[in-house]
């Protein structure tokens, strides 16, 4: 992680205990707003360091995110709708903005200021470019490349870059993000996809592992990723290697007590209720709404804090110091100071929600500044978190915002920028500045400016120079430029430092995608390097080219490696992501598809990759999330829509698990496709769904305003027909045995007496037209004897059969059909459209379904 780690030093552990003025500024049950010269005076730091006001409001309102230009301009992100009242109504109307300030003296007041971009939605994401910016919408996976032509400070051209199209959704489940790395990819949280800048039209874009971030995001030196994810409060996570290889954690990556945070001020305002806060103080006693973190990676403040990532709890109204230390190839976290915070504030309205590295190499927060931080999806009538906003009169302070920026009393900010004016030659200097914001923006203006001139001097840095970050950082824009050179890669493999040995590996993918067996040759010999960094990027390129035998030979190296990481992050490299079973038609895959897309951004990280809910940090048996796998909620009838509609809260089948399922109700095409996903990943044979079936819920449910419970929900599955003696079955074959089907008994069955063949089957005739929801056929006597494919057919005469209301396949001796959406009938028809030889087809018991009462 680090070229070099210090300790801590002693002096900063002495945190500030106490505040100089004592502003309680909770009064008759109401939370006041103070003004920023009060606030100021509210903020407890370790020794020697200090906060300075830069920007407040009036001048911004409601700011959530912080940029420089290459110019050292300050861009803002202003989500000027964002929770005005306590039921979020007009979030969504189009009147935010990205605001620009200047500091015309740069003595960190910023004076001067234009409104960028106006009448935005809610704006999230900002990358500087050139002089031009990328930015992110809410509700939308839209990306937008912008430019101010007449040097007014106001953006007069605006292009979509990227045409990801919309996406609506509760804010906390969108992207946000927008960093382009070390490897020159661009990186969002949320999305499962990367992108690379191939000019102002048509970027490429790649997969990646779903990576589980929500609200901010940030690299370190070496281009690793840091996620954070506030729904499942894992405050940190999947940082172990790139996101491209995985989503990675270790057992060790965090101190035993890395999740308890210690505010100075609490009111209990938190969503979870008082599981979530002390009851002495009612102050926050674990990470909930962690996000907007950064990699400090500047050089004005002192050298402990090089490379700590800094993570904001708004919730708690602290800053959290991350101590990062890299042991035997895991990243391990621990907070520095125990039982307390590197920053914190006995304000309630302060609420960090980004904190970034500027140009000068100080620290800069924003300060959202506001009474209510949670989206309104988690302030319904009834809830407990709308009880004590209400009762604190939190949802009364709107409107204001400020920029604050943390200085030391040893070092003094440094010159400003301007890299827009230089020649690419000055910019390749620039690559080795002790500041890695000066190093990230040189890399990234000359791969936009893609001027080749600038190799031989950009080779001469990746070949000599005594920086290592100067060394990884040319190699990389050789990289951006389509400039590097096996010969480079060769060298760069024997590098002194393991984490350029690491850097060259992934650099050199570009050529080996191309069949380079010399170079591929060469890595494979770095499976012996004593850096286990090293040794886990072979396996990671390995796997993610597909180069022949990688598996087994990733499985040989975890099993001679005496290092942790190697065995702890190589099994899990090893482990194969879940499969959709069925076989089906291309409009249906494609929405199975764009399903496992929406589920690997926005539900992964609660309910697993695996579908069996994600573990909690520490001792909780419970997940954070309930299991998909064979749930019933998931399979059967419309219990699942109506979940994703309106939300389900409170204990499940006995068990209280962290997180509240929201509502997600927002699309009828999501819905409907990332149900498709469930109902057949993870084991699970549920039918598919259609945006119609979808529209129908939600019509029946469209009085309910808060969200279901388990009872509730229960009700909801589809429940078998009874006097079964009442129907008159028949089939194809060996007809006077198929009383045995209904008969009670386990021991017996019907069979056809035939193997399967396409054409056979077997029917049901109901006393009187009934709504119905499915079948079950139990054939586990005879568990071989389960029908490979078919086809289900509903009519109320016995002559005329609608079309095919479900085909699909069985798998084993319990076959479960459950119809996409309910329907009417007297007569149903079972047919075999597949073959199984020898097999005969064979029913234990067979089981009617009718919808649940809602």
């Amino acid at each position: 992680m680090k070229l070099s780690l210090t300790p801590p030093s002693l002096t900063a552990l002495l945190v500030l205990l106490t505040s100089p003025v004592p502003l309680a500024s909770v009064f008759a049950g109401q939370t006041k707003a103070l003004s920023p010269q009060d606030e100021l005076k509210t903020f407890q730091v370790p020794e020697g360091y200090k906060m300075e006001l830069v920007l407040s409001d009036p001048e911004i309102k409601e700011p959530v995110l912080a940029v420089f230009d290459p110019d050292g301009r300050l861009y803002v992100a202003e989500m000027r709708t964002y929770m005005q009242n306590i039921d979020g109504k007009g979030e969504l109307d189009a009147k935010s903005r990205i605001s620009r300030h200047e500091s015309t003296t740069y003595d960190g007041v910023y004076d001067k200021h234009t409104v960028y971009l106006d009448n935005l939605v809610l704006p999230r994401a900002i990358l500087p470019l050139d002089d031009r910016l990328l930015v992110c919408t809410t509700n939308a996976n839209d990306i937008t490349i912008n430019r101010d032509t007449k040097h007014d400070g106001v953006a007069d051209e605006t292009k979509v870059w990227f045409g990801g199209g919309g996406r609506p959704g509760n804010l906390t489940y969108q992207p946000s993000g927008l960093v382009w790395g070390l490897d020159n990819w661009i990186y969002t949280t949320c999305n499962s996809y990367r992108l690379r800048w191939r000019g102002p039209n048509n970027p490429a874009r790649e997969n990646t592992a779903p990576n589980g971030g929500q609200w901010g995001l940030a690299q370190d030196d070496f281009g690793k990723m840091w996620w954070s994810n506030a729904s499942n409060e894992k405050g940190l996570w999947n940082f172990q290697v790139p996101i491209v290889y995985g989503a990675l954690n270790s057992g060790g990556q965090r101190s035993d007590d890395f999740d308890m945070v210690w505010p100075a001020v609490g009111l209990g305002d938190v969503e979870a209720g008082a599981d979530r806060y002390r009851p002495e103080d009612k102050t926050l006693n674990h990470f909930t709404g962690c996000g907007g973190q950064t990699v400090y990676r500047g050089d004005r403040l002192p050298p402990e804090l090089y490379e700590n990532v800094f993570l904001p709890e708004p919730v708690g109204h602290l800053i959290r110091r991350v101590n990062v230390n890299v042991d035997d190839g895991i990243s391990k976290m621990q907070n520095p100071y125990p039982k307390a915070e590197f920053l914190r504030s006995t304000d309630p309205n302060f609420r960090p929600v980004n904190v970034t590295t500027g140009p000068d190499g100080c620290l800069y927060i924003v300060d959202m500044y506001r009474g209510v931080i949670e989206e309104g999806e988690f302030l319904k009538d009834g809830t407990y978190l709308r009880s004590k906003v209400k009762e604190n009169g939190l949802q009364n302070n709107t409107g204001r915002g400020r920029i604050w920026r943390l200085t030391h009393k040893d070092f003094e900010p440094r010159a400003k920028p301007h890299m827009l004016e230089e020649a690419p030659a000055q910019l390749v200097q620039h690559l080795e500045d002790p500041n890695g914001w000066w190093r990230d923006t040189a890399q990234r203006l000359l791969v936009v400016k893609g001027d080749k001139s600038v190799v031989p001097a950009l080779t001469k840095m990746a070949e000599g120079s005594k920086n290592p970050l100067g060394r990884l950082h040319a190699m990389w824009t050789l990289e951006g430029l389509n400039a590097l050179t096996p010969e480079l890669i060769m060298h760069r493999l024997h590098d002194d430092h393991p984490m350029l040995r690491a850097g060259a590996i992934r650099a050199a993918e570009s050529m080996l995608r191309k069949g380079n067996e010399a170079l591929m040759a060469e890595i494979f010999k770095m499976t012996n390097d004593s850096d286990p960094t090293v040794v886990l990027q072979v396996m990671m390129t390995s796997k993610l080219l597909n180069w022949p035998n990688w598996k087994k030979n990733a499985q040989n190296t975890i099993a001679s490696s005496s290092s942790q990481g190697v065995k702890d992050l190589g099994n899990q490299l090893l482990q194969d992501l879940p499969r959709v079973t069925g076989k089906f038609e291309n409009d249906q895959m494609a929405h199975i598809n764009h399903g496992q897309e929406i589920y690997r951004s926005m539900c992964y990280s609660c309910h697993g990759l695996d579908g069996k809910g994600t573990q909690p940090w520490g001792q909780n048996p419970v997940p954070i999330a309930p299991s998909l796998v064979g749930s019933k909620t998931v399979e059967q009838g419309d219990a699942l829509l109506h979940v994703l509609l309106q939300g389900l809260a409170g204990p499940l089948n006995g068990k209280t698990y962290e997180t509240q399922m929201v509502s997600m109700g927002w699309n009828d095409d999501w819905i409907a496709d990332v149900t498709c996903y469930v109902r057949r990943a993870f084991g699970n044979q549920g039918a598919l769904v259609t945006k119609d079936d979808v529209k129908r819920v939600r019509a029946a449910g469209k009085a309910r305003n808060k969200p279901w419970t388990n009872d509730e929900i229960c009700s909801c599955y589809p429940v078998p027909m009874g006097d079964r003696k009442k129907w008159k079955l028949t089939a194809s074959a060996n007809e006077k045995d198929t009383g045995k089907a209904v008969d009670g008994d386990g021991n017996s069955r019907w069979s056809s007496g035939l193997p399967q063949a396409p054409g056979m089957w077997f029917q049901i005739e109901l006393p009187a037209e009934s709504d119905l929801a499915g079948l079950v056929l139990d054939c586990k006597l005879a568990a071989n004897d389960y029908p490979r494919s078919f086809k289900v057919e509903l009519s109320n005469d016995g002559s005329a059969w609608d079309q095919p209301i479900l085909q699909g396949e069985g798998h084993n001796g319990l076959t479960q059909m459950q119809f996409p959406h309910p329907a009417k009938a007297k007569f149903i028809r079972i047919t075999q459209t597949g073959e199984a030889k020898p097999n005969f087809w064979s029913i234990n018991e067979l089981q009617v379904l009718k919808p649940g009462v809602e």
